[in-house]
């Protein structure tokens, strides 16, 4: 009888460690974020050859990934048009972009994008995907 007392204690505590250890990994998964960028650029030239550069490379060292962006065509069905650039980067959580955004090499970067052209920009966090 002390075996099987024993036996069943000790599942019942297996089962609610895993069910914890379960609970702890959902907590610390983030769902993605995505940085979006309204750009008028104003002086092509520059902002390709000064700019962009530094801009991919910091992009690149944060994390991120361009999901689309350039002169890719875009279609807007209601409100203003979007400026003649939009981009979308996605990093890996809300952290990690924020990071990335308050990095030197980033506001170094924008420093100089900022002589060649005018931005909008924002961070916004995804939904889980089940």
């Amino acid at each position: 009888m002390k075996s099987n007392y024993k036996l069943m204690l000790t599942a019942v505590g297996a089962f609610a460690l895993g069910a914890l250890a379960i609970q702890g990994l959902h907590a610390q998964m983030k769902p993605p974020a995505y940085f979006i960028g309204e750009i008028s650029v104003k002086d092509e030239n520059n902002y390709t050859s000064e700019f962009l550069p530094l801009a991919r490379k910091s992009i690149a060292d944060g994390g991120g990934k361009y999901v689309a962006g350039g002169f890719n065509k875009t279609v807007a069905f209601s409100g203003e048009p979007p400026p003649n650039r939009v981009v979308i980067i996605q990093f890996e959580n809300m952290d990690k972009a924020k990071a990335w955004y308050d990095s030197p090499a980033q506001k170094d970067s924008h420093k100089i994008g900022d002589k060649f052209a005018a931005f909008r920009e924002f961070i916004v966090e995804g939904v889980e995907q089940r």
